[in-house]
Formats: C-alpha cells, structure tokens, sequence
C-alpha cells in the first residue's frame, strides 16, 4: 500500500468520525416529553454515619 494511499484512509477515518460527532442527530427515539411518576416512593431509612 502506498504511503498516499495509507494517508488518504486516515483522513477519510477522521473526517468520517468529525461527520459524525457534528452531524444531524440520526437517532429515532420517539417524542416522549414528561412522564408522570406512577410509582410508590422508598421510605426513609436512618444514615448511621
């Protein structure tokens, strides 16, 4: 493999790492916005500290 070769897929290794860090968000979470809690809560316990 030639050294411009070698270097050519380092940069295209970066530069596709930079795309994706920068990029638009691809993530396909839904919308779920706040969620009630629903839930019993714990009990309070004594810190013997």
């Amino acid at each position: 493999m030639s050294l411009f070769k070698q270097f050519d897929n380092v940069v295209q290794y970066f530069s596709g790492a930079l795309v994706r860090i920068f990029g638009p968000s691809d993530d396909s979470y839904p919308e779920t916005g706040v969620q009630p809690f629903e839930g019993t809560p714990s009990k309070k316990t004594k810190s013997h500290h």
